[in-house]
């Protein structure tokens, strides 16, 4: 069956090489950029990983939450972390903003019968907290290797400088001397929370003055997003993927399709790689892995294809496909998802955007049977 495409301007080599420029430019940039190996997948966290108890937490904290230290970060629109110098008569603020909502609903949960699920395992639902493991969350990832490895060298917020219309999140570190290790809270900031000093005004009595400061905030105080040791509590779906780009069930979906290729396709990797480490946190990755049948193409028709289009993707002495980074990954799911194309009238090849099955009507139903 015909398929309707839209296609890019260029070949299908090029555009590819454009795109991977392009998702290396957008990468966060900082005064000193955060090395790549911090941000790789770390097998030690995994064997090294203890299921937290919320629920013996929450208890816990009632004895502590006037003694806490809470220390606020803001993050932007790229994960670029940044401190904040808070006046001392804000101290008392940020208990009721960060950890009362939170704790009234772990507590009045557990009275209720509230369990823990993992986030993938099954969708929100009534009296059900969710949570994930931070390794999931690249993006999560990215905001605690700031804090973890190059704290020293984050900067302190200036609206000046940093403008807070790209921040999108804030985030406080919570410690006690009586604790282990600090726990996080997480919340996305929206920008209608924000007040610019050019538009606003304020009331004094019953006269409007002008707004005499930069900027006001103000931060949500309800239960989104609380990190206990390597444990991700998700108390709203929606403000993880908001602030963290990240989809429980998109990313369940695809590590079965991942599955399903490993079972149907011989790869190679670079030491210390795999697909699922090389998709996490790719979204177009992630988005056309949900949509492929990878029993309907054999190893052997694809790599053919892949000869025709002149896309270069190898394999090692045994036949296995090699895959370096997620450029070549990129290369496979495209070739997976029948993504590439050679056009008939020029010969210029391309890689397809969006595709559109083409359904027959009654009329053409007849022709064919006639």
């Amino acid at each position: 069956m015909e398929e309707e495409t839209v296609v890019k301007d260029a070949p299908a080599e090029e555009q590819a090489t454009e795109e991977i420029v392009t998702e290396e430019q957008s990468k966060p940039m900082h005064a000193n950029a955060l090395p790549e190996d911090i941000l790789a997948e770390d097998k030690k966290e995994h064997d090294d990983y203890v299921e937290s108890d919320v629920f013996a937490w929450a208890n816990n904290m009632v004895q502590y939450t006037d003694e806490l230290k809470i220390e606020v970060f803001w993050i932007n629109k790229n994960y670029v972390v940044y401190k904040s110098d808070m006046s001392s008569e804000l101290s008392k603020q940020l208990e009721p903003i960060f950890m009362n909502d939170m704790l009234e609903y772990v507590l009045e949960g557990a009275d209720m019968g509230l369990v823990v699920r993992n986030f993938e395992d099954a969708e929100a639902e009534e009296n059900v907290l969710q949570r994930t493991q931070v390794w999931n969350v690249q993006k999560a990832k990215e905001v605690l290797a700031w804090l973890r490895t190059q704290e020293h060298e984050i900067e302190t917020f200036r609206e000046e400088e940093h403008d807070f219309k790209r921040i999108k999140g804030v985030m406080a570190r919570i410690s006690h001397k009586e604790l282990k290790e600090p726990f996080y809270v997480f919340k996305v900031l929206p920008q209608s929370h924000i007040m610019r000093g050019k538009t606003g005004w304020m009331i004094r009595g019953t006269r409007f003055v002008p707004f005499d400061a930069d900027a006001a905030v103000r931060i949500p105080t309800d239960p989104q997003l609380l990190l206990l040791g390597q444990d991700l509590y998700v108390f709203n779906q929606t403000k993880l993927k908001q602030l963290f780009g990240y989809d429980a069930k998109e990313a369940a979906i695809a590590k079965h399709k991942v599955a399903e290729i490993e079972a149907n396709f011989t790869l190679s990797f670079d030491e210390g790689l795999d697909m699922q480490t090389l998709a996490l946190g790719k979204k177009a990755i992630i988005k056309k892995l949900q949509k492929l049948e990878p029993s309907r193409i054999s190893q052997g028709d694809l790599m053919n294809h892949a000869e025709e289009l002149g896309i270069d993707l190898m394999q090692d002495t045994s036949g296995a496909i090699i895959i370096m980074d997620d450029k070549d990954l990129s290369k496979f799911v495209n070739l997976l998802n029948d993504d590439y194309m050679e056009s008939p009238l020029t010969g210029e090849r391309y890689e397809i955007i969006r595709k559109k099955p083409i359904k027959q009507t009654e009329d053409d139903l007849l022709k064919e049977v006639l």
